[in-house]
């Protein structure tokens, strides 16, 4: 049974990281792997490793759904509720107060300055995280020549899901042709209901509507955009100038990007619309990490179901460099931003016992003094 001090280190750890970790869910695992493996040494690095991969393998955010595994791992199901509801606590309280002065006045306050050297120490994080991630996952030839198929294929704009799954597929035929057997078993995500009809926007129709996203989305900020606007957009429930700011506020916010929910519910009813699609756009994620967490260690034990674990554990790994690269095309653009990267490359591989919180704080404490140049 967990006891308090358990509950209470989880929820210290997850506020911290809910409250500082920027650059979506790449950055947020390499904090967590930092944090709960290297650090407090909650699981072995194999364990994460299969955490990550299942659950890129259902829907939902995964960095949030990563918090609820470690925090399962710590404390149980009391550690999974604590860890999650921590994590995404201050992001959904900053992104409320983002949505009141958008209410208020009609456009977003400038944090430019502050998060511009943010992203590039963020990249320094990633790739140290997937380097570490990276020697566990590949244990031999094939799983390498997979990872650097993912890799490319991601690269070129294969659908991450597609690549996951189409990984993990790789990895069966792989197992099945060393044993010569034909037994053939596969699994599928889950699928859950359609929404209602829409019409009036009520606080109950908010909620089923982020549910629905919440239990079917996978993929990164931009499906979940893409999601929305059919959902809201289409339907005349909001402008599409607003959910594009609203994404560009999970964007800059610390936390996971899914607290773009709270900020749309806001302008859609007031605060208990922002209650109403944040709870309901987490709340799958609670009831689908309760269900896997038990069920990794019996994949494992499997040959079959461990081959394509492995697998997909090295696409989940490929998906990471992959961000990072796409990141490190967009963010360094200038002799500043690459200065950031290189200065914070050169700290998460030399002094490696350095806390990642100080990494991203030094980032844009320099970036905003770089812009002052």
């Amino acid at each position: 049974m967990p006891n308090n001090k358990e509950l209470i280190e989880i929820a210290k750890l997850f506020f911290k990281l809910g409250s500082i970790a920027f650059g979506g869910p790449a950055a947020h695992i390499a904090m967590m792997e930092d944090e709960v493996v290297k650090k407090r040494k909650w699981m072995t690095q194999e364990h994460f490793l299969d955490l990550v991969g299942a659950t890129n393998l259902i829907p939902g955010p995964n960095s949030t759904e990563m918090t609820m595994h470690c925090g399962h791992e710590r404390a149980g199901w009391k550690g999974l509720f604590v860890a999650g509801f921590c994590f995404i606590f201050p992001a959904v309280v900053i992104t409320s107060v983002f949505a009141w002065l958008y209410q208020q006045y009609g456009q977003l306050p400038k944090v430019e300055p502050f998060i511009y050297g943010i992203k590039p120490a963020v990249i320094a994080i990633i790739i140290m995280a997937a380097f570490r991630l990276g020697k566990k996952a590949v244990k031999n030839m094939e799983l390498a020549i997979l990872g650097i198929i993912t890799l490319v294929a991601c690269l070129f704009g294969l659908n991450e899901i597609i690549a996951l799954f189409g990984c993990g597929l790789l990895g069966l035929g792989i197992y099945f042709f060393k044993k010569n057997t034909g037994n053939l078993t596969s699994f599928f995500p889950l699928l859950l209901f359609q929404l209602v009809d829409p019409s009036k926007i009520g606080v109950l129709k908010i909620f089923l509507t982020f549910l629905k996203v919440g239990a079917i989305l996978y993929g990164s900020g931009y499906v979940l955009f893409a999601f929305l606007d059919t959902e809201l957009v289409a339907n005349g429930w909001l402008t599409r100038q607003a959910l594009i700011d609203a994404v560009a506020i999970g964007q800059i916010t610390p936390g996971p990007v899914l607290s773009t929910a709270t900020f749309i519910g806001w302008q859609m009813n007031g605060i208990t619309g922002a209650l109403a699609a944040t709870i309901g756009i987490f709340l799958p994620s609670f009831l689908f990490v309760l269900i896997l967490n038990p069920l990794i260690p019996k994949m494992r034990q499997s040959e079959i179901l461990g081959a394509i674990l492995d697998a997909v554990n090295v696409a989940a790994i490929a998906l990471i460099i992959a961000v990072s690269v796409e990141m490190a095309k967009d963010t360094l653009t200038d002799w500043r931003t690459i200065l950031i990267a290189v200065a914070s490359l050169i700290v998460v591989f030399v002094f490696k016992k350095m806390n990642s919180a100080f990494i991203v704080l030094g980032g844009a404490v320099i970036g905003y003094l770089l812009t002052l140049i």
